[in-house]
């Protein structure tokens, strides 16, 4: 009995090395169209083939002209729209004549702005007015209907020129929200300038590896069929294949800093960043950490006043202050729903387990059809507490569960990640390379059976249970060993309205009680000692 065809893209495996390729999304190209004869992944790409060969896209041989003005009708309730006439104003302008709409718009998404001259939030892609014809019909292939709340803000915000700083919920679109602008400008720059030396452009920085996969394939989505190429710049691949690539001549390298650094270290008479004009710094609380500080600095000082775009879910004072220093203009601050705040769309349940517990209660979770919902990301705090929960999983309850963790080959994450996201593996116990940003759009579930070390990645690793709003679940395992944020998670909980387990409460009292005790005693010796 054949399965059913798929209907969505995403829906469908990534192809294999020597199997067809969706002529639409690069997928597995399973069918062929009953209609044209070219592979095709689903009947979503189907229709989007069709769709374009009805449009005849073209390659813009100048630069693009911009599509029809818009304007913004009146607000009278939560629905907004754009309208194209003959005699409206641009987006741009309709900050001069209607602020109070623009006000009330950002309030409806739930956006607010720091700084100087910040444009309006566009409604739609096209209302961009400078998008390339090309990017506009890529992002609608790639199933962009409609910005989300933090792109409707950042991506005019970025196409200023100024800095920007933005937080943001997980999951909301960060990614595309500096893919957009940055594509646009990278392609516009080349069509404007028929040089045959093509230097870098665009730097977009990452944390981990897998970031930096996902990041790419998005960017080569985004600029399909546009002089837009790109280098992944990344530990575990050959750096003899990643210096030719860039010899070749690219617009955008994405890659982790210390890779970048030892790349140009040891190929600096062929590697030149002077035309460098946009500098990324994704998860940039993280990237501004202790860590990667000196590498992220050393990167920068080496350019000419690139236009910063920082983004995370999480931005501290700290982070925003160094962010404020770096900027070399004026800096512009986006902020879209509750940054720094967990997902309303992951419904939080925080179970009280003892240590030598945790393994049954997990083991009894996955053995539960109520309560297992996979795939699910399974988050611990050790490379090798990965490798051996995994192993343990799967001879215990029987079903397949694999690790991933920063010391495994990156052709082996790859494939993982792949298994993973197709189906075929259902449980993957991971360290926290998965816990920012990675794009696991079916992931559900998410079972955090050893507490991070700040509220703040908890926050991003619970945030792998929502993607784009789409409601999830997080299970919290907590015992005395996570005495240290105590109070910071129980604010947490209640602040999201989630239950607090009876026995975190009492610990919490008893902490604070024997607090207030110290201090008493040290009070007492130093007045003793007076």
């Amino acid at each position: 009995m054949s399965s059913p065809v798929k209907k969505r893209c995403w829906d469908q495996r990534e192809a294999l090395p020597d199997e067809p390729r969706c002529v639409i999304c690069d997928r597995y190209g399973e069918y062929v169209c009953d209609e044209t004869d070219d592979d095709i992944c689903s009947l979503e790409c189907k229709a989007t083939l069709l769709h374009n060969l009805s449009k005849t896209p073209r390659l813009p041989t100048t630069l693009p002209k911009p599509p029809p003005k818009f304007k913004f009708i009146t607000t009278d309730d939560d629905c907004f729209y754009v309208r194209a006439t003959d005699d409206a104003v641009s987006a741009n302008q309709s900050s001069n004549t209607s602020s109070y709409q623009t006000d009330d718009i950002r309030k409806s998404i739930q956006v607010q702005v720091q700084g100087n001259a910040v444009p309006p939030p566009i409604l739609s892609f096209s209302s961009c007015g400078n998008l390339p014809e090309r990017l506009q019909e890529n992002l609608e292939i790639a199933g962009y209907e409609l910005p989300t709340p933090v792109q409707m803000q950042a991506i005019p915000a970025a196409f200023t020129g100024k800095d920007l700083l933005v937080s943001a919920d997980t999951g909301s679109g960060k990614t595309a929200s500096f893919l957009v602008p940055l594509v646009s400008n990278c392609v516009k720059y080349r069509l404007g300038n028929s040089s045959d030396q093509k230097k870098p452009l665009a730097i977009v920085l990452e944390p981990t590896r897998e970031l930096c996969v996902q990041v790419e394939e998005q960017a080569k989505l985004l600029g399909k069929g546009m002089p837009f190429k790109t280098a992944l710049v990344v530990g575990g691949d050959a750096m003899a294949g990643q210096s030719y690539r860039l010899q070749k001549g690219v617009e955008l390298i994405i890659g982790t800093p210390g890779r970048l650094i030892d790349l140009l270290a040891k190929h600096d008479d062929i590697i030149e960043l002077d035309e460098v004009f946009i500098l990324v710094l994704d998860e940039v609380d993280c990237m501004l950490q202790r860590g990667f500080r000196d590498q992220v600095m050393q990167i920068f000082k080496s350019l000419f006043q690139p236009q910063m775009l920082m983004y995370s879910a999480t931005i501290t004072p700290e982070v925003e202050k160094m962010a404020i220093s770096m900027s070399s203009r004026d800096l512009i601050c986006v902020s879209s729903g509750k940054p720094n705040t967990p997902n309303e769309a992951v419904k939080q349940i925080a179970i009280w387990v003892e240590s030598k517990l945790k393994k049954k209660k997990l083991f009894e979770i996955i053995a539960s059809k109520q309560h297992f919902k996979p795939p699910v990301v399974v988050f611990v705090g050790s490379r090798i507490g990965a490798d051996l929960l995994s192993e343990a999983i799967t001879v215990t309850t029987g079903i397949k569960a694999l690790s991933i963790h920063g010391e495994k080959p990156m052709k082996e994450r790859r494939e993982i990640l792949r298994l993973f996201l197709t189906g075929e593996v259902s449980v993957v116990v991971a360290t926290g390379v998965l816990g920012r940003g990675v794009d696991l759009l079916r992931v559900r579930q998410v079972i955090i059976f050893d507490m991070p070390n700040s509220i703040k990645e908890y926050i991003h690793q619970i945030g792998r249970a929502s993607r784009l709003g789409e409601n999830g679940t997080a299970i919290l395992f907590v015992n005395e060993e996570n005495k240290n944020l105590f109070r910071e998670l129980i604010e947490v909980l209640k602040s999201s309205g989630a239950a607090v387990p009876r026995s975190l409460l009492i610990h919490n009292i008893q902490l604070l009680l024997t607090h207030l005790e110290s201090r008493r005693r040290g009070s007492m010796d130093s007045e003793e000692s007076c």
